[in-house]
């Protein structure tokens, strides 16, 4: 198994330096053809957010997009993959940092019966968002996931060619 860092994302969504776009884009397209095995982190992931919006000021929606995107590779294994949908769907929905909505499932999915911070906003937000990322992180609904997950166009072969 090969571990791909964030420049290697970062250089294949960007194609902001075509000779490293190149190589990201053979790499990845060796994992979609089962050639290799590609896996990364949980902070990696994290990291990819960050660059993205502190040094590229990319806008929430385009941050979004890339985060779904690498979530489709289904050629790429992460850690907490579907704990990492679960957050990218709060990050989308609500007025918080990644890693704040990372927290709020997180605590969630961990049964936390109270969220203690000093942030009034994010304690406020997990007591109303408790139940929905409650039924976000039940068992059916991660089942219905991994079985939509399955049914629904992933990022393919063809898509690394044409990108």
């Amino acid at each position: 198994m090969i571990f791909i860092d964030t420049n290697y994302f970062l250089r294949y969504f960007l194609k902001d330096i075509p000779s490293q776009y190149q190589d990201a884009k053979e790499l990845f397209m060796k994992a979609a053809t089962g050639k290799i095995k590609l896996f990364t982190s949980t902070i990696v992931f994290f990291e990819l957010y960050w660059v993205l919006l502190s040094f590229y000021e990319k806008e929430k929606t385009d941050i979004i997009i890339v985060l779904k995107d690498v979530l489709e590779m289904s050629f790429v294994e992460i850690g907490d993959h579907v704990l990492l949908e679960e957050v990218v769907n709060v990050y989308q929905s609500v007025n918080f940092d990644l890693e704040d909505c990372y927290n709020l499932v997180y605590a969630s999915s961990s049964k936390a019966q109270d969220f203690k911070t000093f942030d009034k906003k994010l304690s406020q937000k997990y007591k109303e968002l408790k139940e929905d990322i409650e039924a976000l992180s039940s068992p059916n609904y991660r089942n219905k996931i991994i079985a939509a997950r399955a049914s629904k166009k992933r990022i393919s072969l063809n898509d690394i060619k044409n990108k």
